[in-house]
């Protein structure tokens, strides 16, 4: 006898072998969708309480750098000998308050004792030696007067002659021959009368331009000699200014060439901070730029007074000096932490600084999803930076939050789940 099979209703239906290919047709459905909808950002879960998460706020971003600078006497003056020796004796001690003129140390040059000695040898002889050019020069002035007396006498003689003959010769008392042998010797006798005076006149001459040389030549030779005795007295080492003798860099007997920086002189009262800062703001640090530090609770303001251009091992050299007061007990050396202004304070979206910056490069930053589960990568622009924030450009907005710590253990992932 045939069994009567009864027709499935209801949910029996959906578990027959005619439903199937619909169950079928639904998981491929399913897995489409799936594949469609899924998220293919790479993940890496993290533990959130390792991590510093920052608020993004909008704020004005204060333009400065924080630099850090040595105390220097705004005037220094170096000690160099004039004259080179050996150290004799060391008056006074580095770090010891000075005065103006004030011995510091003596310095002995035999060789310079032997100048002097020279020198005055040389003076001597050149002193007998005008002396008697005098003395000669003298002689023969006497000598030409001497001629030229006799000289006088004679034309005189002769010339009576000549007249007396020419009067004899006139009434025709002598011969021709004998009148014109007494003009003759008178126009020779006052020929070489002129001439003896013209040699005078010469030799006067001479003789003042020959002893004002000499005169010259002796006076330059005295000078020679005071400078040389001048000389003698560099070798005492004094101080030009008053101050403190910061550095003296010199032992008993040591041999010291002129010229040579031996130590030097800080005028105490004015000081100025000398500061290294970082080639990367050279074209944004110039004279006249303000800073500020903090010393004993007090707050001080300086100013930049000097910038040298040369770079050294990445850094280049600022001097700053006082706006105003100076700290107490100031002392040379000391280490102050300058927030160095380089532009005025604007409106920005601002995060704190962190470590993270060093693995992105302020490319890009991890942000916090609204509900707190996790955080997603996203691509940021940083512009400005201080000690405290970065300055966002594009990217981010006031009120999110993001993860400023380091990044070094999250690889490439994309989204951090904490």
């Amino acid at each position: 006898m045939d069994k009567i099979i009864e027709k499935k209703k209801g949910i029996a239906v959906a578990f027959t072998k005619k439903a199937l290919p619909y169950w079928f047709g639904a998981v491929m459905a399913a897995f489409i969708l799936w594949l469609v909808l899924r998220d293919d950002a790479s993940t890496l879960r993290v533990n959130g309480e390792t991590l510093s998460i920052s608020e993004v706020r909008s704020g004005e971003f204060n333009d400065y750098i924080r630099i850090s600078g040595q105390v220097q006497p705004m005037t220094t003056i170096q000690i160099s000998p004039q004259e080179g020796g050996i150290v004799k004796e060391i008056i006074i001690e580095e770090g010891s308050k000075v005065n103006v003129g004030d011995e510091i140390l003596r310095l002995s040059n035999d060789n310079l004792d032997l100048q002097i000695l020279n020198s005055e040898a040389e003076l001597a002889e050149k002193e007998n030696l005008l002396r008697n050019t005098m003395i000669s020069m003298e002689q023969q002035r006497l000598s030409v007067q001497q001629e030229k007396l006799q000289l006088q006498i004679e034309v005189k003689r002769l010339k009576r002659k000549y007249e007396q003959n020419k009067a004899l010769y006139e009434e025709k008392l002598i011969a021709r021959e004998e009148y014109l042998m007494a003009q003759e010797d008178y126009e020779l006798a006052a020929g070489r009368l002129e001439l003896v005076k013209e040699r005078a006149t010469q030799d006067s001459l001479y003789r003042s331009v020959e002893i004002r040389q000499m005169q010259e030549s002796l006076e330059n030779m005295r000078l020679n000699m005071q400078m040389i005795r001048r000389r003698k007295d560099n070798l005492t080492i004094k101080s030009p200014i008053s101050g403190e003798l910061g550095l003296l860099d010199v032992t008993l007997g040591q041999s010291i060439a002129s010229g040579t920086k031996i130590g030097q002189i800080n005028e105490l009262g004015s000081y100025k901070i000398e500061a290294q800062i970082d080639e990367h703001y050279i074209d944004r640090v110039s004279a006249g730029l303000s800073a500020s530090f903090e010393r004993q609770n007090e707050s001080y303001d300086a100013v930049i007074r000097k910038v040298y251009p040369e770079v050294r091992e990445g850094k280049f050299k600022a001097d700053f000096k006082f706006s105003e007061e100076q700290p107490a007990n100031i002392r040379t050396g000391q280490t102050y932490y300058l927030n160095l202004q380089l532009g005025q304070p604007e409106k920005a979206i601002l995060i704190p600084r962190g470590t993270f910056y060093q693995k992105t490069g302020g490319k890009w930053i991890y942000v916090v999803a609204p509900e707190g589960g996790k955080a997603v990568k996203r691509e940021i622009r940083i512009g400005r930076q201080n000690p405290q924030f970065y300055e966002v450009l594009e990217g981010l907005e006031a009120g999110e939050k993001v993860i400023t710590s380091g990044y070094d253990n999250f690889g490439d992932n994309e989204v951090l789940v904490f």
